[in-house]
């Protein structure tokens, strides 16, 4: 078994994982502003020593957290099949996505949805609006400029939409399944070519 990251003590993931449950609970109740380190320990059922074996402090922690946000994500859009039409790929990835929030949706609720946490909501327009500049310069191009576009706006447009379609869903309780959602947002896109 070849791996290129070397595997992590499963007591270490179970202790960060406790961490978060804790930070994000806080987060429920209180302003973040408000959160200390002994809090975040006594929740987690910790000491406050072994909070900082993990994180140097409070932001260490939500740039931490961030990042792993933004990989997961990633992960979960990189996850793509190579055949089908680009419209079912499209569609693939956006479950993907939308499967992977759902699963975290009470980690998504409160960084993005109740407390726009501006860390988490940059990371993940910064990683939008990359997803979005990938797929213009690798399909729409030409469309753009013909149209009068600027590519910039289209960007904005673009991220905007599904950042604002995934905070919705969460606001609302995700009333609708990842994968009608992905078929609405789908079917919302092709009705713009």
């Amino acid at each position: 078994m070849n791996s290129d990251k070397p595997r992590t003590d499963p007591r270490i993931l179970r202790t960060r994982q406790l961490l978060k449950d804790a930070f994000i609970d806080l987060m429920q109740e209180m302003d973040i502003e408000k959160i200390s380190v002994n809090k975040i320990a006594e929740r987690a059922t910790v000491n406050r020593v072994t909070f900082y074996l993990h994180y140097r402090d409070i932001p260490d922690m939500m740039d931490k957290l961030a990042e792993e946000m933004y990989e997961d994500i990633q992960r979960a859009l990189n996850n793509n099949p190579q055949d089908g039409t680009k419209e079912e790929r499209d569609y693939y990835v956006m479950v993907n996505l939308l499967e992977h929030i759902a699963e975290n949706a009470k980690f998504y609720k409160v960084v993005l949805a109740s407390r726009r946490t501006p860390i988490f909501t940059e990371r993940l327009l910064r990683m939008v609006s990359e997803s979005v500049v990938s797929k213009l310069e690798n399909e729409r191009a030409s469309f753009i400029s013909k149209a009068g576009l600027q590519k910039d706006i289209v960007v904005w447009y673009g991220s905007a939409a599904l950042i604002g379609t995934v905070v919705s869903w969460l606001r609302h309780d995700m009333p609708y399944t990842p994968q009608f959602l992905a078929r609405q947002f789908t079917l919302l896109r092709s009705m713009q070519r």
